[in-house]
C-alpha cells in the first residue's frame, strides 16, 4: 500500500478535518484546480464545514494540464495539506472540502459535463486565469477569433475551453428542466463576474439565442475579490511540509497566513455560509477588487518585472532592497490609492503597510518569474487604468510608467546580463516579432502598446512617459532606475 495522508499516520500536531466527510456531496464544481484555489476557496470551505453541518463538497476539475495532480488527489481521497507559513513558524492543516477530482483524460468530456449537470450542483467556480475567459482585451467581449472558441463552436457538445464546458453544461440543465446555478469567478480580473457573464452569454448566443436568454434571466455571475499569496509548489516546499507532516503529500501547498474573500451576494440556487469562515458578503465588490488589483497586484507586478530584471528570484528578496521597498510603498499610496473610491472607514494607508509586511515575509518563496506571467492580460487592470486617472487629473505617475516599462523590458526575453527569460504570455510570439524587428530600443514601446490595443496609445504624454522610463532601464538598469525614484 502506498503511504499517503489518507491511510498513514501523520504528525498528531497537524490539524485534520473535524467533520464527517461522508456527508458531503458535490454542490460546487470548480474549474482550475491550481495552487491558489486549493489554498483559498477550498480552505474557506473547509473552515465553513468545521463550523456548520453543511454538505457543500467541491468536485475539482482540471481541463488542460494538471492530469497528474488530479490523479494524485484521487489517490489520497482528495485530502490536501496546506502549510500557512508565517515569518516565524509554519502551521499545517489537512483540508477535506474537496471530495472528487476529474480530468478529461480520466472521465472524458461527457463525464465532466454530466457532473455539472447534476441537479444538486449549485455553483461552478473558476480559477482559469485571465486568458481562460477568451475575452478580447480591446472590447471586453468574447473573442470569436480565439482558437479554443472557434474549436468549441465547431463542436459544441465536445468542448475544450472552460467557457465551452459551462455553456454546454448549462444547455443540458436547461433542456432537462433543472434549476439554474451560479458561475462564480475567483480570478484576479476586474469585475470578474461580469467578465464571466459576457464570455458565457456571448458564447451561448453564438449557439442558441433561447439558451442565451435563459442564462441571462436565470444564471447569476457573482463578482468576487480573492487575496492570498500562494507561491507555486517546489520540491523544497513539498519537502519542508513532508518533514513536518510525517508523510509526503504531492498536492501540498505553502501560503501566507493571511486570506481574504469578498463576495457579491448574488446566487441563483443557494451558497455556503462562507462568512462563518471569514468571508465577507457584500452588495458591491467593485471597490474592494479595484483596491486589490491596483494596490496589491499592481505592486506585485512592479516588483516582479523590475525585481527579476535586477536579479531577484523572489518577492521577499526584492523587498530586502530598501529602494524597492520605499518605491513600492510610494506606488501604492501616491499613485494607486488616489485612484480609488472606497467605502467609508477603509484605511488605505494601513492596507498598504500590511501589504509591505506580507511582501517581505522571508518564509514565502514567491518567484518574481511566476508573478510576471501573462502580463499582457494583467497590466490593463493593474496599471493602465490608474495611468488613465493620472493623465486626466494631471497627477504624478512616474512609478506606474516605470512598472509598464519594466514589463516591456522583461518581454524582450533577455535579462540585463543577456540571459534568456522564459516569458509566459499568450502574446509571446508577437513580442518576439517586435523585438526581432526593433531590438532593445525605444521603438518597441508604441509597437507593444499597439499589440495590447490600449486606447492610451493615442495620448502622447503617456507614450512619452513610458518611452523615457524604458530608455532609463536600458541606460541604467533596473536597480539604479528604481533607486533614482
Amino acid at each position: 500500500m502506498i503511504c499517503n495522508i489518507a491511510n498513514c499516520k501523520i504528525n498528531p500536531a497537524v490539524s485534520l478535518p473535524s467533520y464527517d466527510r461522508n456527508r458531503l456531496i458535490t454542490r460546487i464544481v470548480h474549474l482550475g484546480c491550481g495552487a491558489f484555489h486549493r489554498a483559498h476557496q477550498a480552505v474557506f470551505t473547509h473552515h465553513m464545514l468545521e463550523k456548520t453541518d453543511s454538505d457543500w463538497g467541491i468536485c475539482e476539475v482540471s481541463l488542460f494540464s494538471g492530469h497528474t495532480l488530479i490523479q494524485q488527489l484521487k489517490d489520497q481521497d482528495c485530502l490536501c495539506t496546506i502549510g500557512e507559513k508565517g515569518s516565524e513558524k509554519t502551521e499545517l492543516k489537512v483540508i477535506g472540502s474537496m471530495i472528487d477530482a476529474l480530468h478529461p483524460e480520466l472521465v472524458g468530456q461527457q463525464g465532466i459535463l454530466e457532473i455539472i449537470a447534476q441537479p444538486q450542483v449549485a455553483i461552478v467556480s473558476l480559477t482559469i486565469t485571465e486568458k481562460g475567459y477568451c475575452i478580447d482585451a480591446a472590447n471586453g467581449k468574447l473573442d470569436v477569433n480565439n482558437l479554443l472558441i472557434q474549436r468549441d463552436l465547431a463542436n459544441p457538445t465536445a468542448p475544450t475551453s472552460a467557457i465551452g464546458y459551462i455553456v454546454e453544461a448549462l444547455r443540458l440543465r436547461y433542456e432537462r428542466g433543472l434549476s439554474p446555478l451560479s458561475v462564480m469567478s475567483c480570478d484576479n480580473v476586474k469585475e470578474n463576474g461580469n467578465v464571466a457573464r459576457d464570455a458565457v452569454v456571448g458564447f451561448a448566443r453564438l449557439r442558441d439565442e433561447k439558451l442565451a436568454q435563459w442564462i441571462e434571466l436565470n444564471v447569476t455571475f457573482p463578482c468576487t475579490m480573492v487575496d492570498r499569496i500562494v507561491p507555486a509548489a517546489t520540491s523544497e516546499s513539498l519537502g519542508e511540509i513532508a518533514e513536518q507532516l510525517g508523510v509526503y503529500d504531492p498536492c501540498a501547498i505553502t501560503c501566507e497566513p493571511f486570506r481574504q474573500w469578498v463576495i457579491e451576494d448574488n446566487f441563483a440556487n443557494g451558497r455556503p455560509n462562507w462568512d462563518v469562515a471569514g468571508a465577507q458578503f457584500v452588495k458591491d465588490v467593485a471597490p474592494f477588487e479595484t483596491m486589490k488589483l491596483r494596490m496589491l497586484n499592481g505592486s506585485h507586478s512592479f516588483l516582479a518585472y523590475l525585481g527579476y530584471l535586477a536579479g531577484y528570484a523572489h518577492i521577499a528578496d526584492t523587498m530586502a532592497n530598501a529602494d524597492y521597498r520605499r518605491v513600492v510603498l510610494d506606488l501604492m499610496l501616491k499613485e494607486q490609492a488616489p485612484t480609488l473610491t472606497m467605502p467609508v472607514g477603509t484605511d488605505l494607508s494601513r492596507y498598504a503597510h500590511l501589504l509591505i509586511e506580507r511582501f517581505s515575509n522571508p518564509s514565502l518563496k514567491h518567484q518574481t518569474w511566476q508573478i510576471a506571467m501573462d502580463g499582457s492580460q494583467k497590466l490593463p487592470q493593474r496599471m493602465f487604468d490608474s495611468m488613465a486617472y493620472h493623465l486626466a487629473n494631471g497627477s504624478d505617475y512616474r512609478r506606474l510608467a516605470l512598472g509598464i516599462a519594466g514589463w516591456m523590458r522583461y518581454v524582450s526575453s533577455k535579462d540585463e546580463q543577456g540571459k534568456l527569460i522564459d516569458v509566459r504570455d499568450p502574446l509571446v510570439e508577437q513580442f518576439k516579432s517586435i523585438y526581432q524587428k526593433y531590438g532593445l530600443s525605444i521603438d518597441v514601446v508604441p509597437a507593444l502598446l499597439a499589440v495590447l490595443g490600449n486606447p492610451l496609445l493615442a495620448n502622447p504624454h503617456f507614450v512619452q512617459a513610458i518611452t523615457e522610463a524604458y530608455q532609463r532601464l536600458l541606460d541604467c538598469g533596473a536597480r539604479r532606475t528604481v533607486a533614482a525614484l
